[in-house]
């Protein structure tokens, strides 16, 4: 009988959308984090640690680029999708509208990146490899990983992101060779992701049921009036956490900026841990504050203690596996990068701390004041690491990183106490 119950209870469990959700999500980081252990020491063995370096500095100005190009819809177009789940037409009119925003969003980055490259000569080390990366601003466009995420039917679209990392381990092993053609690395990344997304949306268009209709430019623009904090507490947040590379590049020459950024890869992959639980549980949580208050607090406290544990265990080993984990990824021992990872490895349990809060902010639709807490961080780190790493290299953007972690946890958790006292109590005084 006993195990009967719980044979009931785990296919309760396994049933349970939050949980699908993260499990899915965690595949496609898993994915990721896999194809990036392999295609790494691929990169660092065929184009060299100074190559590699360049080629993952364009990667990090995409990135940025690419949070203009969601514009916020990874917050907003998930929980507009739940809403409308069992409505195809409303459906056609969000992905055909969010889609339209993107694209145009990623013209006008592509634009403005090639105006600085050729207009006023910027970026002067990896220039061609910055304009061949722009292709990864429309596979960011056309990725329609929030509909799914809305859907709360993650599976096909974890399927198709292992495919498209394959493709691209495919394409570095058959195609990238000396450090000449480091150019092409981040053009095969993008040109496989759009390939895929592509089909994705056919799927979508055939076997969904949904109805691909011609955006009005007045619809997008008002989303993106409606978006705007979203996407400044997006940009802030990846400026704040992951701008040190790209503060770095002014103070250090290739050799460091290929050693920080090796070990600074392997964190803030780990570091997506708290980012696929708030995403995972968000939901859920929101339906829980609004339909059934009194199971809210419990349901949050039982996801953050989780979650803290697992990030303190990631942490933990990442310290002292250290060693070993740059040894398998550069094929030597790179003692710098091995010190630096060490120096950074505390900062997934540090970003943990602050994802209560978060989600806070995010179920009580706060995004003004999710928005100002990010900036200040944002302003905190740039001008903090600028300082520090003038002064001590690298040490200094370590030590600017991990202050802006905790700075981000306390600061937060004083502006929840501030807005949301009832919140902050039950939460954190059991009141």
């Amino acid at each position: 009988m006993i195990e009967r119950i719980r044979s009931i209870h785990f296919l309760g469990l396994i049933r349970n959308r939050s949980l699908q959700n993260f499990i899915f999500l965690s595949l496609i980081q898993a994915s990721n984090i896999l194809i990036t252990l392999v295609s790494m020491p691929l990169l660092i063995t065929s184009i060299g640690v100074d190559q590699f370096g360049l080629v993952n500095l364009a990667f990090s100005v995409m990135v940025i680029a690419n949070i203009f190009v969601s514009f916020g819809f990874n917050l907003s177009g998930p929980r507009a999708v739940a809403l409308n789940q069992q409505n195809p037409k409303r459906l056609s009119f969000l992905i055909s509208h969010i889609l339209g925003g993107k694209v145009l969003m990623a013209t006008i980055a592509t634009g403005t990146i090639l105006l600085l490259i050729f207009g006023f000569n910027l970026f002067r080390d990896y220039q061609t490899i910055l304009a061949l990366s722009v292709l990864l601003l429309f596979s960011e466009a056309t990725l329609p990983l929030w509909f799914f995420q809305g859907l709360e039917k993650m599976k096909l679209i974890s399927v198709a992101n292992v495919i498209s990392k394959l493709m691209y381990l495919a394409g570095i092993v058959l195609f990238i060779h000396t450090p000449a053609e480091a150019r092409w690395v981040n053009l095969l990344l993008g040109g496989c992701g759009l390939s895929v997304n592509l089909l994705v949306l056919a799927y979508v268009r055939w076997r969904l049921g949904i109805v691909f209709v011609s955006p009005k430019i007045r619809r997008i623009l008002r989303s993106l009036q409606s978006n705007l904090h979203y996407f400044l507490s997006n940009l802030t947040s990846y400026l704040t956490f992951n701008g040190g590379l790209v503060i770095l590049s002014f103070f250090a020459n290739s050799q460091t900026l290929g050693m920080y950024s090796l070990a600074e890869k392997i964190v803030m992959v780990i570091r997506l841990f708290p980012s696929i639980l708030t995403q995972s549980v968000y939901p859920n949580a929101a339906k829980l504050f609004i339909g059934q208050p009194e199971k809210f607090i419990p349901f949050m406290r039982k996801v953050y203690l989780g979650g803290l544990a697992l990030s303190l265990s990631f942490s933990a080993i990442t310290f002292f596996a250290a060693p070993l984990i740059i040894q398998f990824l550069a094929k030597s021992r790179l003692e710098d990068a091995v010190f630096y990872l060490r120096l950074l490895s505390l900062i997934p349990f540090l970003a943990c701390l602050n994802m209560v809060n978060v989600l806070f902010f995010l179920v009580t639709n706060q995004q003004q004041q999710l928005f100002r807490v990010s900036a200040w961080m944002c302003a905190f780190m740039v001008t903090t690491a600028s300082i520090l790493t003038y002064q001590f290299g690298v040490l200094g953007i370590c030590i600017a990183l991990l202050s802006t972690e905790l700075l981000h946890f306390v600061s937060f958790s004083a502006l929840v106490a501030r807005k949301n006292p009832d919140l902050w109590r039950r939460f954190y005084l059991f009141a």
